[in-house]
């Protein structure tokens, strides 16, 4: 079994940016905690769509320039909202200004407010997970080679480029948020170094990583070099509570442990975090 690794993530919405950033900086020094994620969407998500939301990648770029140590990325990209072509270059542009921290998250995407609203496309369940499946070979072939040539049913490439390359080599790993069984959860067996569980309760994560080790021996590929990563939120008026629903998930088999924030944060969260629950979750 992977060592646990802690993580922390402030959704961008209903917050402001300099209380963020102090967040990332409080999570950047305390060595702890290895990752630090934000979201990527336009409007707030599951609250008041009229609220404050910081758009993702740009922010991720600033955190990256204003960070030295922690792992940084998006829980997770949408697919849809930008070309695949595209999101490689965003993408191998932070992971230089980072020194090579980035985590590429990424997922099919899912929000219909944000596409009608913005008039972009959101395409019916098996059209959106089988275009993700072409970005996902798209932004690794975009990182590892020259010159790339795609001929995809929904994506084109005539010698593109994307220079210059991600500094991790030979990409930056890949963590893939969703949970539908048969599409999903086969390109996660086929492309992922770390799979994001949607939400739900234990139990259906326990189901849906015996899908994925069935995907897995179907491509031939070994579980075990996927980690499995949950987000979790933070009570902040109850420790022990935190601990225990951390706990029911580590003891199913996640080691990559996204630890939730929402605004406002209280003061010295992050050390409280990393003094009174890590300590106290049992690998």
């Amino acid at each position: 079994m992977a060592a646990l690794s802690f993580g922390i993530k402030t959704a961008p919405q209903h917050t402001t940016y300099d209380a963020m950033l102090a967040v990332w900086k409080e999570a950047d020094a305390t060595p702890v905690f290895e990752h630090a994620w934000l979201f990527d969407h336009f409007a707030p998500i599951f609250s008041d769509v009229n609220g404050p939301c910081l758009e993702g990648w740009t922010l991720l770029s600033a955190f990256a320039a204003q960070t030295n140590r922690i792992r940084l990325g998006l829980m997770v990209t949408g697919n849809t909202y930008r070309h695949p072509a595209v999101l490689a270059k965003m993408a191998a542009t932070v992971d230089v200004i980072s020194n090579g921290r980035l985590d590429l998250g990424i997922g099919a995407a899912w929000n219909e407010y944000e596409h009608t609203s913005m008039g972009i496309p959101l395409y019916q369940p098996g059209e959106r997970i089988r275009r993700f499946g072409e970005a996902c070979e798209i932004i690794k072939r975009l990182f590892t080679q020259p010159l790339t040539d795609f001929d995809g049913r929904y994506y084109q490439l005539k010698e593109a480029r994307c220079e210059p390359k991600p500094v991790q080599k030979p990409y930056p790993p890949f963590v893939i948020g969703g949970s539908g069984e048969q599409l999903t959860l086969k390109i996660v067996a086929q492309y992922a170094d770390v799979w994001n569980f949607a939400g739900g309760p234990v139990d259906m994560f326990e189901k849906k990583v015996a899908v994925l080790h069935d995907h897995c021996a179907t491509v031939g590929r070994d579980p075990n070099e996927i980690r499995l990563s949950v987000q979790l939120a933070v009570n902040y008026d109850d420790v022990d509570a935190t601990i225990r629903s951390v706990q029911e998930f580590v003891d199913s088999g996640a080691t990559h442990i996204v630890l939730n924030l929402r605004y406002p944060y209280p003061e010295g969260i992050v050390t409280r975090l990393a003094e009174q629950v890590i300590p106290r979750i049992r690998s």
